[in-house]
This record gives C-alpha cells, sequence and structure tokens, in this order.
C-alpha cells in the first residue's frame, strides 16, 4: 500500500524570505519520513526585503524536484512582467512594492532582473489541480466555467469570488487577499491562505491530504 503523500500550499510570501526557511524547516519536522508536494499560491517579489532570495529559494525547490514542488504565478509577478513590454505598467508596480523588489537585486530597473529569473517566472502557470483541489493565487469567477478559464481572472479577483457560496467541484486553495484576523479564512468550498506575513503576520501553509478537500492544519511562522 502506498504511503499518502501531503501537500503543503504555502500563501503570499512577498519577499519575507526568512520566513520562507523557516517555513520550510516547520514543514520537513511536520512531515517527517512521509512524501510530500509543496504549491506556492504567489506573490513571491515586491514589498518585503529580499524577494530575489525568495525566488532563489523557490528556484533551488523546483530544481531538487520537480514533480514535488508547484510554483503559481501571482499578480505581482504578472505586474513584473508587464513593465517590460508595456509602456506606463512600472509606475504602477513600483508604487505596490517593486521598488523593494529591484533593490534585493540592485537593479536600477526591471530591465536588469536577470533574465533566467523573469524567464522562470513568465513559465509560472496560474492554476494547479489535484482530485480535490484546485490551487490559484486569487480565484475564479463564480459563473464561469471550472476551471474558469481567463488568466487575469486567476491573478487579481476578489468579489465576486471572497463573497460568494460557490461550489466549484473541488476545494479552492487560494491566497491574494491578505487576512487581518490572524489566521486561514477557512470557508466551506475555499481557503485563503494570505495571512499577510509582509505586514508583520505570520505565513501560513495548509496540510492538505489525498481524502479531503479541506486542510487538516494550518502551519505559521511569525517574525521573532
Amino acid at each position: 500500500m502506498t504511503a499518502e503523500t501531503l501537500t503543503y500550499a504555502i500563501g503570499d510570501i512577498h519577499g519575507c524570505a526568512d520566513l520562507l526557511d523557516r517555513m520550510l524547516e516547520r514543514i520537513e519536522a511536520h512531515a517527517g519520513d512521509r512524501a510530500k508536494k509543496l504549491v506556492f499560491l504567489g506573490d513571491y517579489i515586491d514589498r518585503g526585503p529580499d524577494s530575489a532570495r525568495v525566488i532563489e529559494t523557490l528556484r533551488r525547490l523546483q530544481w531538487r524536484g520537480p514533480d514535488d514542488v508547484v510554483c503559481l504565478m501571482g499578480n505581482h509577478e504578472a505586474m513584473l512582467l508587464k513593465t517590460l513590454h508595456e509602456p506606463g505598467a512600472l509606475d504602477h508596480w513600483l508604487v505596490n512594492g517593486g521598488t523593494e523588489t529591484l533593490a534585493s537585486y540592485d537593479a536600477a530597473g526591471p530591465e536588469e532582473i536577470p533574465g533566467d529569473v523573469l524567464d522562470w517566472i513568465e513559465a509560472l502557470p496560474t492554476v494547479h489541480d489535484d482530485a480535490q483541489r484546485w490551487f490559484v493565487h486569487a480565484g475564479f469567477r463564480p459563473d464561469a466555467e471550472v476551471p474558469d478559464p481567463d488568466r487575469e481572472t486567476h491573478l487579481w479577483i476578489r468579489e465576486p469570488f471572497l463573497s460568494a457560496d460557490h461550489d466549484f467541484g473541488r476545494h479552492v486553495v487560494h491566497g491574494h487577499t491578505p487576512q487581518t484576523r490572524g489566521g486561514a479564512d477557512c470557508r466551506r468550498f475555499r481557503t485563503n491562505l494570505d495571512t499577510g506575513a509582509v505586514y508583520g503576520n505570520a505565513l501560513t501553509a495548509g496540510v492538505f491530504s489525498q481524502a479531503q478537500g479541506p486542510a487538516l492544519e494550518f502551519l505559521r511562522v511569525s517574525v521573532r
């Protein structure tokens, strides 16, 4: 009989490399000898102090276990990419945390971020699924086919996704909208794992089994 694989979904990191390191240590200790899969829900860059190190850590994880690590794109990664080919997009990105990302790469502009980093970001998917769940950065439109085919929705939606008590056929695990009450937002049909790490709150991971959609438990790491 094959041992069950645990899936750990990690909320928005936003350049908080130290919290990411500590979360990975927590996950290793929690999983022990059990097989595990990591799903990162996007927004790795901007606002926090070390976006470059967050990206480096994620890429290293994927290199070591390409079948066991999924990194989704968030709207902040999309904003960075947009600066490279859309006039006027740079200012919007900078005021939303891009300045901190450039500083972490010692770059004067987005075109000075290493090309292999930009290529990695551009190739990120916006949706991942398993038998029980959809994983996405922001969410889906309740009235769309499942999974919602609209890429911009995957990256940006808040309403009506957040207020609609809608069954998407599988439990939806997402981030994007920071929670201010200190923990994940757990609903019947969705779980929001963005707990505002970059605002001084915890970085949160949901622990998921192969048997049910909602999380079994949550792991949290906070600034010491």
